[in-house]
């Protein structure tokens, strides 16, 4: 009896104490003095991170440090599920691993893990700071999740495990700052945070995640593709179309070829589950396939980079502010259409209002996992086993290269046939076939069974290769991308070719074969016209990024199945290239320009005032070591920094026995200038980002440097990045800096507090240009990208923009859109690789172009050396991957060049060389340009 009497008195304990440990968990009113969704209200990453740490006292939650911000900020992953759940971690998160690989797994066995496993789902808030419904939402539902205990919420505990993850820390401290300084709420706006809200990428953070250069993206990627594999992830967006309250699931075409099926028709299942569940609580303005721009078209983004994954990535843009705004009249939003099934009509809008969606939205979907995980597990295990099955086999993925073959083949055939022979296979008005109608298989037997057009079996890596230390950063994307890497461990030879030990090879027959082939592999983006001969349907992003491609990555595309002395590295496992240094060098020490990393040693050899020279033809008999090579003589502090590099860079250091003959050329360090502008230019902070890994020594410079002249004193050279030079004709550049990326207006100066108020201003034909000009002539360089070539305009050079045509009045235009058009791309251009300027550049590269500036110069000026083209394009069909209509007007065309101005030197690079620091392949273009040269 008084055992029963204490099993009781305990269990009484238990249970008090879990009741006041709920009642010890404050409410967000608690907490932050407000509810999460009152108008003028927000909260700090200060404020969040202390809340979420309370909330980590529950017995529903486990609060994850998954690693720090660029600013020092520790970011958080909140995981939430029942206790029991919580007590299984390590088990569920094997079996969501496990069945995500598809690695040596039965069907069978895949059922059973499946039916023992729960559904895992990932949301994430605040990835875009200045869209602040995102990271008030996440605070919500964490706090709901928590505290309450209704039937629905608890069997979404009980049948999930749900990831509540941070998106940048650092952005929301500044924009809810920012916000919060003014006093009165009334006059409280997010617009014009004066700095980019990540610290290098801004807005472009959602354009890092197949790379992963900043640490944020870093730290979710090895959550979301080494250490859980959810099979749903969501991530909250702003802003909706006018006229709506959001945008969501399902998206417009085109979606991306490389895709399981079942990935496709998640997302449409879970884009039913969203909003049949606002419909029935009576929330209207959901709007889906074409009402919106987005599409799945695009790999890179947080969410995007999931569906490669076989992960049911779900985007949602809603509206919502927390300074009270108004849905627009937008008239053709009112029809209701299979878009928008259910419109909004014209109202004052509230916060609460977008937090209220958000939470449903959320709901949602932990209910579709909930009721449906067992199937979400073994879907994403089937994917993953078909990815595995088709990279196992001869298999050919269908495109619109494919079918415009396929048709091609069978117009030729109808040429030689008899008139009408073609009439059968005419589609009605309805897009219909008779019965027996279509073309004969034969065609479809000829492109799409022609062992020739196969999908690869995998690709190899030569460690061989002339920047070997680049492709192995290539390789850690793919690694931290989940993707499973081989390394030889001894030579081999594969279709002919000998291959070194050390060189990676990465097979397609693996589960996340749709983001191998599309990290290695053109993009073939649809010719996508509002209507046959009309304007063009602008991608979402970009058309093609080939990552291979953009750093300059040289691979061998294998067709048939292959093997050697492989082993397979563990999964997230990241490489470190191999470096030597010559043990003798009695002269002193040769480096490579063809490999990135180099520029890193000479930085340091500089800093450290050790005299660097280079070497304008090159080593004779090395190849490696080709024009603009650089040589160091031997010295014990040089061999010190050298013998750190080799191993720490991946470096070849090759010893030199006798002092090079013929001309040298000493290397001095130049006074840097960047510029940027009010509220961040994205461009310039990438360039930014990629001076620091480098070791150029930089300052940031903004229109009123610029202006205020005597430019040669303060610098050496300065580089304008894209959208800093506006163009000739035009007053000033164009609008605010990019922080939140749809900035409206430049702010007054009185609006602003007074450390801010150098950074206003934009680059002005009437005071800037002059001071340029005045720089360049005393002898200062400038480096301009993309649109601010337009300085070439500015200074009256002999350059004229290629791609225009004449009128019937005899004037230039510029080409119509639908007659040439190349949105985002990678294209690929000659080089004269002896000059200066592209010295380590191979004669041909790939460049990322992206409706670029392409230039027409006149024979007399390159005669005369007026200007000196650097790179063109020598063919009508330079598109490696993407999207170009009317690529033949490229063709002669210039797309960077040099041109004295007085004692100084113009570079202008047309493509962008720097493109979100992905462009490795073409940053030589760049750091070329950012050193003194003198004969000694």
């Amino acid at each position: 009896m008084r055992r029963h009497f204490l099993q009781g008195l305990f269990f009484l304990l238990v249970l008090n104490l879990t009741a006041v440990q709920a009642q010890t968990i404050p409410s967000p009113k608690e907490h932050f003095g407000f509810n999460i969704g009152d108008d003028y209200q927000l909260a700090t990453y200060t404020q969040t991170e202390a809340y979420f740490k309370k909330l980590a006292t529950s017995d529903r939650t486990k609060l994850v440090d998954i690693g720090m911000t660029e600013e020092g900020r520790h970011q958080y992953m909140i995981i939430v599920s029942s206790p029991e759940n919580l007590k299984k971690l390590d088990r569920y998160k094997e079996i969501s691993t496990k069945l995500a690989r598809a690695e040596g797994i039965s069907d069978e066995q895949a059922r059973a893990m499946a039916a023992e496993g729960k559904a895992v789902v990932w949301i994430d808030g605040g990835l875009h700071a200045t869209e602040t419904v995102g990271t008030m939402q996440l605070i919500e539902t964490a706090w709901q999740l928590v505290s309450r205990k209704d039937p629905e919420t608890l069997r979404i505990l009980d049948n999930v495990v749900i990831l509540l993850t941070h998106a940048n820390p650092d952005g929301q401290e500044l924009v809810s700052s920012w916000y919060m300084r003014e006093p009165k709420p009334e006059k409280r706006l997010l617009e014009n945070v004066p700095r980019l809200y990540q610290k290098y990428a801004g807005h472009d953070n959602n354009r890092d995640f197949f790379i992963m250069n900043m640490k944020e993206s870093q730290n979710i990627g090895r959550q979301l593709f080494i250490e859980w594999l959810p099979q749903i992830m969501y991530n909250h967006h702003q802003r909706g179309p006018a006229g709506s309250v959001l945008a969501g699931p399902p998206y417009r075409d085109p979606f991306n070829y490389v895709f399981e099926p079942l990935m496709i028709t998640g997302i449409d299942a879970l884009g039913a589950a969203m909003i049949n569940r606002l419909n029935s609580e009576n929330k209207p303005g959901f709007t889906r396939l074409g009402g919106s721009v987005f599409s799945t078209w695009y790999n890179g983004g947080l969410r995007t980079t999931t569906h490669f994954h076989n992960m049911i990535g779900l985007l949602t843009e809603i509206i919502g502010n927390p300074t009270p705004e108004d849905v627009p009249l937008v008239p053709n939003r009112l029809i209701p259409n299979g878009n928008t099934p259910f419109p909004v009509t014209p109202q004052k809008w509230h916060f609460k209002q977008s937090i209220d969606y958000s939470i449903s939205l959320n709901y949602a979907t932990l209910d579709y996992a909930a009721r449906h995980g067992d199937q979400l597990l073994y879907n994403i295990y089937k994917m993953g086993k078909n990815a595995i099955e088709h990279g196992s086999t001869d298999y050919w993925t269908l495109s619109p290269k494919r079918v415009d073959a396929i048709n091609q083949l069978h117009q030729a055939d109808l040429k030689k046939a008899a008139p009408g022979a073609a009439g059968a296979t005419t589609p009605d008005q309805y897009g219909l076939l008779p019965r027996g109608g279509g073309i004969p298989v034969k065609y479809f037997d000829a492109v799409l069974k022609d062992p020739a057009l196969r999908d690869p079996r995998g690709f190899i890596i030569s460690a061989d290769q002339p920047d070997f230390a680049t492709a192995v950063k290539f390789v850690n994307a793919l690694i931290k991308t989940g993707i499973q890497i081989q390394e030889a461990t001894a030579d081999f030879t594969v279709a002919g070719k000998k291959y070194p030990a050390g060189s990676y090879v990465v097979k397609t027959d693996q589960a996340f074969r749709p983001h191998v082939l599309d990290m290695f592999e053109p993009q073939d983006h649809p010719n996508d016209f509002q209507y046959p001969g009309g304007p063009p349907v602008r991608p979402y992003d970009a058309a093609g990024w080939t990552l291979a491609f953009q750093m300059g990555v040289k691979v061998d595309r294998i067709l048939e199945g292959f093997d050697g002395p492989f082993k397979k590295l563990p999964y997230g496992e990241l490489q470190s290239p191999k470096g030597k240094i010559d043990a003798t060098a009695a002269a002193g020490y040769a480096l490579s320009a063809q490999a990135n990393n180099t520029f890193i040693a000479v930085n340091d050899l500089l800093k450290s005032g050790v005299e660097v020279f280079r070497l304008p033809t090159g080593v004779s008999g090395k190849s490696s070591l080709g024009a603009g090579a650089f040589f160091v003589p031997a010295s014990a502090k040089a061999k010190s920094i050298l013998d750190k590099s080799a191993k720490e860079l991946g470096l070849e250091v090759v010893g030199v026995a006798k002092r090079p003959t013929g001309s040298l050329v000493k290397v001095a360090p130049m006074r840097i200038a960047l510029w940027d502008a009010y509220g961040g230019s994205m461009p310039s902070g990438w360039v930014r980002w990629i001076m620091e890994q480098y070791h150029f020594p930089m300052q940031v410079v903004y229109s009123q440097d610029i202006d205020a002249g005597d430019l040669k004193k303060k610098y050496d050279v300065i580089v304008f990045v894209t959208r800093a030079i506006p163009a000739a004709g035009a007053t000033r550049s164009g609008g605010p800096g990019e922080g939140g990326g749809y900035a409206s207006r430049e702010p007054k100066a009185e609006e602003l507090p007074a450390e801010f108020r150098p950074w206003l201003g934009k680059i002005t034909a009437e005071k800037s240009i002059p001071e340029l000009r005045k720089f360049l002539e005393a002898g200062g360089n400038v480096v301009t990208i993309g649109s601010s070539t337009n300085l070439a305009y500015h200074l009256g050079l002999p350059v004229k923009n290629a791609l225009v045509e004449m009128t019937n009045a005899g004037q230039e235009r510029p080409l119509s859109n639908e007659k040439y058009y190349i949105p985002g791309s990678i294209l690929r251009i000659d080089l004269d690789s002896t000059q200066q300027a592209t010295w380590g550049m191979a004669k041909q590269t790939d460049v990322y172009f992206d409706a670029s500036p392409v230039f027409k110069i006149s024979p007399d000026a390159v005669a005369k050396g007026t200007v000196k083209p650097l790179a063109w394009f020598s063919t009508d069909k330079p598109l490696r991957s993407g999207w170009a209509w009317g690529q033949a007007y490229l063709q002669d065309g210039v797309a960077a060049f040099m041109a004295p101005v007085g004692s100084g030197k113009l570079y202008a690079f047309g493509p962008e060389i720097t493109f979100r620091a992905q462009a490795q392949g073409t940053f030589k273009l760049l750091f070329n340009q950012l050193y003194s040269t003198s004969m000694p």
